[in-house]
This record gives C-alpha cells, sequence and structure tokens, in this order.
C-alpha cells in the first residue's frame, strides 16, 4: 500500500506533534471546565443522590465495560494490519484517544491524532496509522448500524412511534441496516484482493475480522445505552431496548452535529423523544461516567505520557 504522506510531511508532522499535544490538553481542560459549568454543583451532587446505589454502580460499570471493548477494536485494528503490539500499549492509545475524541468531537479526526502521536512511536507508519483509523471509524459505524437495525426489527412499535413512522416503516428501515451489515460481511467473504479506490488499496477484513468488528461494535454501544438505562428512573417503566432506540438516534444526531461531546445534542434528543420522562438528572449523571470522568483520566495520562517521553528525549540528548 502507497504512503499516504510524503517523507517531507512526515518530519514536519513529527516537529509539529509537540505542539499538537500541548494544544489538544489545553482544549480538553477548557471542555472540561465548561462542560462542568454547566451544572450547578448543587444539581449535580442532587442528581447523583436520587439515583439508587446498585443502579449507579450498574451504570459505571457498563460505561467502563464500553472503554474497554474499545480497547479490542485497536487490538482487531492492529492485527488488520499486520502489526504486533502488547495489549498495555494498545489499550493505552485506545484509552486516550477515545476518552478525549469523545468530548473533543469529530471523534475520527481528534481520537486519529492522538493514536498518530502514540503510534507512529511504536514504528507503524502513517499508512498503516491511516488504516487503523479508518478501521476503527468503520467499526464504530457497523456497530451503531447493527444496533440501530436490531432495535428497529425488536422494538418496531416504539421506534416508529419515536421516529413518527408507519410500523412498518421501522421494520423495513430496521432489515435495511441489517442487510448493510450483511452485505459488508459478504464482502468480506468474496473480496480476495485489496479494495482498489483511485490510487489506493485498501485491504478487506477476513470474514472472521469482519464478524469481530460487528460483534464488539455493537456491544459498544450496547454497553452505553445500558449505562444509560440503568441511571433512568425505575419509575418511568422504560424498557431497555426502547431507551437503546433513543441512544442510537441521540448519538446520530450527535455526530451530525460535530458538537464537542454532543454537548447538548445529546441531552436535548433524549428530553425530546423522552418527554413524559424526568431525565435531566440521568443525563447529568451520564455524561459525568462516560465523558467527564474519561476524559479527564484520558487527559491526565496524555499528558504524563508526553512528560515522560520528553524527559527520555533529555536523557538521550
Amino acid at each position: 500500500m502507497r504512503s499516504w504522506y510524503h517523507p517531507a510531511q512526515r518530519m514536519t508532522y513529527k516537529r509539529f506533534t509537540p505542539l499538537f499535544a500541548f494544544v489538544v490538553f489545553c482544549i480538553a481542560a477548557y471542555l472540561l471546565y465548561r462542560a462542568l459549568s454547566a451544572y450547578e454543583p448543587a444539581k449535580i451532587v442532587e442528581a447523583i443522590l436520587a439515583i439508587p446505589r446498585p443502579r449507579l454502580a450498574l451504570g459505571t460499570l457498563f460505561a467502563a465495560c464500553s472503554y474497554v471493548s474499545l480497547t479490542f477494536v485497536d487490538a482487531f485494528a492492529i492485527r488488520y494490519i499486520g502489526a504486533k503490539l502488547s495489549y498495555r500499549r494498545v489499550a493505552l492509545a485506545s484509552f486516550t484517544a477515545l476518552s478525549i475524541g469523545h468530548t473533543l468531537g469529530v471523534a475520527a479526526a481528534s481520537s486519529g491524532a492522538i493514536r498518530y502521536r502514540f503510534y507512529s512511536r511504536w514504528g507503524i507508519d502513517a499508512g498503516d496509522i491511516a488504516r487503523i483509523i479508518l478501521f476503527c471509524a468503520m467499526t464504530a459505524g457497523l456497530g451503531l448500524n447493527t444496533l440501530m437495525g436490531l432495535v428497529l426489527l425488536l422494538q418496531a412499535n416504539v421506534a416508529a412511534k419515536l421516529l413518527g413512522f408507519s410500523q412498518a416503516g421501522a421494520l423495513a428501515l430496521g432489515a435495511a441496516c441489517l442487510l448493510l451489515t450483511a452485505l459488508y460481511v459478504g464482502l468480506a467473504a468474496v473480496l480476495r484482493r485489496p479494495l482498489a479506490i483511485k490510487r489506493w488499496e485498501i485491504p478487506i477484513p477476513p470474514v472472521k475480522l469482519a464478524l469481530a468488528q460487528i460483534f464488539i461494535g455493537t456491544m459498544d454501544f450496547c454497553f452505553v445505552a445500558a449505562a444509560l438505562y440503568e441511571l433512568l428512573p425505575v419509575s418511568a417503566g422504560i424498557g431497555y431496548f426502547a431507551v437503546a432506540t433513543v441512544y442510537v438516534l441521540a448519538n446520530i444526531a450527535s455526530i451530525a452535529s460535530h458538537v464537542p461531546g454532543g454537548l447538548g445534542v445529546l441531552e436535548a434528543v433524549v428530553i425530546h423523544l423522552m418527554p413524559e420522562v424526568s431525565v435531566i438528572g440521568a443525563l447529568v449523571v451520564f455524561r459525568f461516567i462516560y465523558f467527564l470522568v474519561p476524559f479527564t483520566i484520558g487527559a491526565v495520562l496524555f499528558a504524563a505520557y508526553e512528560l515522560r517521553q520528553r524527559r527520555r528525549r533529555k536523557a538521550f540528548q
């Protein structure tokens, strides 16, 4: 596969990356401050106290499971390009990139740039890193598409009410989503050569890896929907698949808006689709445990890693 960057461009990028790392950390710190300042401390405490401890613990556990599952996406991507890295390194790169990327917005670009920072230091060239980023983005898209297809078929009446469709329309859309996923698996089974797009060649994963993509991508979104479900009031009587349907639609709106972390978009869509339920407290806590806590940890890890690398460079000078 041809390299996506000229050697001179690589050298320029390497010189630029320390500045990039500093800028990302500053933006991350600002977004964390802005996100927290959007809520009154008393309201956050009140919302947390209103949620039963077992459900809060389960919500936190499911949020953690989401990030753990995403580390396996990067692990599959490393296998996809034929490289070898320890899971510890892959998990560090994945969690740091995604915990920050989810909050910065335009995750493929922001998390991709942080992935480049890690993987380039571990001997992976720019072309292969681009393939890793593409593989991860495809996995997320397949997961979201597959979960949407499942919830539309399993909860067609609920989905029809939320979307304003007829039940038949919801079933047709769900079938179309799953057909798209099946088409991807079919391509993986049939194509033996890389997919050629102009001058570039993109190897299609083998069937087993394609199925792993679909499974882990879908499970990621299932975990996130489960985290939100556990935080909603029990008295609302809302089923998991109904919550998953709402979350999928809200996630699509967040991605389309490119708003950092979907801040305000996720809340607006959920409130609009579930007007009869008091979800403000659940959404505050959900944003806290799924976005802000991982984001803070990721930013600290990223800063600590950069400082460590800088000290190593100075030690060898």
